[in-house]
């Protein structure tokens, strides 16, 4: 092709016209060790604690580690290509992670880059990984309930928007299936819900997405995948590329629900990084700021005040611990920092009592504040009563002959625990947790055989959908049950009984 001399001229001018006579300095170092993903670099005599650096082979690190005269850098993926003499350029800024409305319904890696298979993410911004949680003046009271659906937990360990919560129990004892149907509660409720998957298998993050998109839940989710087949760097900064994600809404004025599954595994990656970093070990090796490791994630879970937007963010991470451990380092640790636990119990899980809930070990220190009226007008006495099943059970289980009352309060008890149960995937409404309640916390169904209790009241509440429709549409919306419908409840019992009878 022949080019006019016009043409020629026009494109020169063009080129001069944006001509940069300015210089740019970029620093940069060299890379003096590398080895399992960690980078010891000289030069980088200004690098920042958490700033982005870039090596010659195009990977990307994170500076984790300041010393006199190098610095300590994650790689952020494959190391492959990079040896000793590399070249390392700073970024300039801070880690951070692509955030905007685009990223809902979407499966992300650590670094927000899609992995889903459904084509590249179009981010409106970016938030930076790493970011100090808000002062108290900023934050607000929890005052608004977040349903879980679970009746076991929405009656004696209920959760506020801006709360968090600890799901902690030994492995295999439903507490991802917790996080996936507080997750499906929220459908049509305004709030957008993170997962966060660290170090778990590739297939079971599968399976949890199919479980989201079968019920309709991704329309609203995002899934922050680091599986464990990623390196400890993707696993470290998952949690925080999730935190990041979630501010961004929360900035917005709009209420968010994250699960960190699980933050054991967290503690390990952050463990072998310290160790391949040099830091002093401390108790089961775990470096000295392992605290603050999780207290700064988890201090970014708040409600604001309607002078900072009245966003909010609820944080439920879960801890895996081992022979029912709660004692042991990390999970003290996590308890001290949330606002309460709920913990699952492996021989109740394994007995059918599912979900595994221990009352006695399960606290909400903030959510009683939060709790729907119509549920806390009719919890009652349930709390009390299941402890006290829980003493006579064992002081009675060598004896034969019992007096009346001890055996009424058994029989109490062991009705309380068929009705409490709950089938995977299938949360329920505030009404429908309200009327179990009321009657079978007031003995409302005494007369009903225990093995049939749960089928009875499921029943029962499907009685009342097709029939009240308008009664349970009013207490799930006000979430409130006012005298008319507790009595218009007792009517209703009376004639299913004898209609079923």
């Amino acid at each position: 092709m022949i080019m006019k001399p016009d043409e020629i001229v026009s494109i020169l001018r063009e080129q001069i016209e944006g001509y940069d006579a300015g210089t740019h300095r970029a620093e940069t170092g060299t890379v003096l060790e590398i080895g399992d993903g960690i980078a010891t670099i000289y030069g980088l005599r200004n690098a920042l604690y958490g700033e982005l650096v870039k090596f010659d082979t195009g990977a990307h690190g994170m500076v984790l580690d300041l010393k006199r005269d190098t610095v300590g850098c994650v790689v952020l993926g494959s190391d492959t290509g990079i040896k000793e003499g590399s070249l390392v350029e700073r970024g300039g800024k801070a880690a951070s992670v692509p955030v905007g409305d685009d990223m809902i319904g979407r499966v992300v890696d650590a670094l927000g880059a899609p992995i889903d298979g459904k084509g590249p993410i179009e981010a409106t911004d970016t938030r930076p990984i790493e970011f100090e949680a808000l002062g108290v003046v900023t934050r607000k009271g929890v005052t608004v309930p977040l349903q879980t659906g679970i009746l076991a937990i929405d009656a004696m360990v209920p959760i506020g928007r801006g709360q968090r919560e600890l799901i902690i129990g030994d492995r295999q004892t439903g507490k991802t299936a917790i996080a996936v149907d507080a997750i499906l509660n929220q459908k049509g409720q305004g709030v957008v819900c993170i997962y966060v998957a660290i170090g778990q298998k590739a297939s079971t993050v599968a399976s949890i997405r199919d479980t989201l998109e079968r019920f309709g839940a991704m329309e609203y989710s995002i899934i922050v995948s680091a599986t464990a087949s990623d390196p400890a760097p993707l696993q470290y900064i998952a949690p925080y590329a999730g935190a990041a994600i979630g501010e961004h809404f929360m900035f917005q004025g709009k209420d968010v629900l994250i699960i960190y599954d699980d933050l054991s595994k967290h503690a390990v990656a952050y463990r072998a990084l310290s160790l391949l970093l040099k830091r002093s070990p401390g108790r089961e090796a775990y470096p000295g700021d392992v605290f603050y490791l999780h207290s700064r994630l988890l201090e970014r879970a708040c409600r604001l005040s309607e002078d900072y937007g009245g966003g909010s963010m609820t944080a439920l991470p879960i801890i895996e611990t081992l022979a029912g451990d709660v004692s042991a380092y990390i999970p003290t640790n996590v308890i001290s920092i949330t606002d309460g636990q709920i913990y699952l119990e492996t021989d109740l899980f394994h007995s059918g009592q599912r979900p595994a809930v221990n009352v006695g070990l399960s606290v909400s220190r903030v959510g009683g504040a939060a709790q729907t009226r119509a549920i806390k007008k009719t919890t009652g006495t349930l709390r009390i009563d299941l402890a006290r099943f829980r003493e006579l059970e064992i002081f009675t289980q060598f004896s034969s002959d019992l007096d009346a009352s001890t055996q009424t309060a058994l029989d109490h008890g062991k009705r309380l625990l068929e009705v409490l149960k709950q089938p995977l995937h299938h949360p329920m409404s505030v009404a429908r947790q309200a009327i179990i309640l009321y009657i079978s916390t007031n003995g409302l169904i005494s007369d009903i055989p225990h093995a049939e209790t749960t089928e009875f009241v499921r029943d029962f509440c499907d009685y009342m959908e097709e029939h009240h429709k308008e009664l349970m549409d009013t207490v799930t919306t006000q979430g409130d049950f006012s005298a008319p419908a507790l009595e218009a409840v007792r009517s209703a019992l009376d004639t299913y009984k004898k209609k079923v009878r």
